[in-house]
């Protein structure tokens, strides 16, 4: 069989041949329910795709710190900034570890965690839309650990089962953590829900401002996409069991009835559950706003960016000091 491989220094795509033989009894492993370790053969697709969702990943945990770390100093008391300290550590450690997984995967490469931060800054690797987006409030920091986390364990523990050995492994340990993260988050949502009437109007209007980018979460429906998807391929090759839009049905399922208990509304009003079909109606976000994000141009998209940026160069000497041959370069 062939399988296409792309050439990260010129954007070009090639296409190599694979053993047909080792592809069948590689597909006959994943649907066994084997797993898959770093040093066994796969398909190129395979290790490519993963290289794609694993890096991705593990970057957004790292940017995804950035906008509950704005209010860290801010945090209205000692209790909330101890709590939303340990979660921003939670999630450099939850990259950490991901962008270790995503390293083994790049061997072959010769690619390294150095790289995909190089990645990142001159802008071929992406991080989650969310992750984009500005914190305005102390009501932002409840809501990102509320529902944007929420919508993240649902992504996650719809890959527990990951063909791949090495990213099931590490999910079982973030999915863990992630659930104390989104009652951190939940906490914060119903303090100011049954607090003042101000309390309760930041809460609402950060809620609307966020509902675009939770919708936008999962990503687009293979209706909304053209030829062979990400998703597609994930389910192919047993990374993942559902759909964008069934993550994004199930998440409606789960957070909607609770975002109305609590006297909240939604800034969309076809919003309804279609009693005949079993699911939630809503309007479809704006994909071409989401495509804008992804690339590096939404409302926070430069300064996270350059914070970031700033923090790898100031630590430069660290990663010489472990490497002596690289000092002076």
């Amino acid at each position: 069989m062939y399988n296409y491989v792309e050439d990260g220094d010129s954007k070009t795509t090639a296409y190599v041949e694979e053993d047909q033989e080792k592809y069948e009894q590689f597909m006959a492993r994943i649907e066994a329910g084997e797993k898959i370790e770093a040093d066994d053969w796969m398909p190129t697709e395979y290790r490519q795709a993963l290289i794609k969702l694993i890096s991705m990943h593990g970057i957004s945990e790292i940017m995804g710190a950035l906008p509950e770390k704005e209010w860290t100093p801010k945090a209205p008391t000692l209790r909330r900034k101890l709590g939303i300290m340990a979660k921003v550590q939670d999630e450099m450690g939850h990259g950490q570890l991901l962008l270790r997984v995503a390293e083994d995967l790049m061997k072959p490469y010769g690619k390294t965690r150095e790289n995909l931060m190089e990645d990142l800054l001159n802008g071929d690797l992406k991080f989650h839309n969310v992750f984009h987006m500005p914190t305005k409030t102390w009501a932002d920091a409840g809501m990102v650990g509320w529902l944007v986390d929420g919508a993240a364990i649902m992504s996650q523990t719809n890959m527990l089962d990951a063909s791949y050995g090495p990213y099931q492994r590490a999910l079982q340990r973030i999915c863990q953590e992630e659930v104390f993260h989104a009652q951190h988050g939940e906490a914060i949502i119903m303090a100011l829900a049954e607090g003042t009437d101000y309390q309760r109007e930041i809460l609402q209007e950060s809620l609307n401002r966020w509902w675009p980018a939770l919708l936008m979460f999962f990503g687009p429906s293979s209706a909304a996409t053209t030829g062979s998807s990400k998703q597609d391929i994930m389910i192919k090759y047993r990374v993942r069991k559902s759909t964008n839009e069934e993550l994004r049905q199930a998440f409606l399922d789960k957070y909607l009835p609770r975002v109305f208990s609590l006297g909240l509304t939604v800034p969309d009003e076809t919003v309804h559950y279609d009693e005949k079909e079993g699911k939630w109606i809503y309007q479809q976000p704006d994909w071409n706003e989401f495509k804008q994000i992804i690339r590096n141009k939404g409302p926070r998209s430069k300064e996270r960016l350059r914070l970031r940026e700033i923090a790898y160069e100031n630590n430069r000497w660290v990663r010489q000091a472990l490497v002596p041959e690289t000092i002076g370069s």
